[in-house]
């Protein structure tokens, strides 16, 4: 993509990555691997720093939320928002992973310092 010059900028120093899409798009399924490939893999960071999200648009079909990935996406915190029937769902999925972010960056800021203390 046109943007790609951008990816080393935007990767730099990040602590997670959330990847939203279109779950009813075959070619988003195709996309989302690279995504990960690109953003969490070659970083590095934990599958745990980063979360899929898969979005439903009003009225769209409701048969994807048994959507199941094929590996290495199967490992990711999936969360479905579909933010007509519940957004408050959404809202605490995000709360969640954004504090168990805050505890990794804690946790390597505490193993530096005993590293620089030792």
């Amino acid at each position: 993509s046109r943007f790609e010059t951008c990816w080393p900028a935007l990767m730099k120093d990040s602590h997670g990555v959330i990847i939203i899409f279109n779950p009813e798009l075959p070619s988003h399924l195709k996309e989302i691997e690279m995504w990960y490939s690109c953003f969490v893999q070659q970083q590095p960071l934990l599958d745990s720093q980063c979360l899929l999200v898969a979005h439903h648009k009003p009225g769209s079909a409701g048969d994807t939320e048994n959507l199941s990935l094929a590996y290495p996406l199967n490992k990711l915190k999936l969360i479905h928002s579909n933010l007509e029937e519940d957004p408050e769902d959404v809202r605490m999925e995000f709360i969640k992973y954004f504090r168990s972010i805050i505890n990794i960056i804690n946790e390597s800021r505490e193993r530096e310092e005993m590293s620089i203390i030792s």
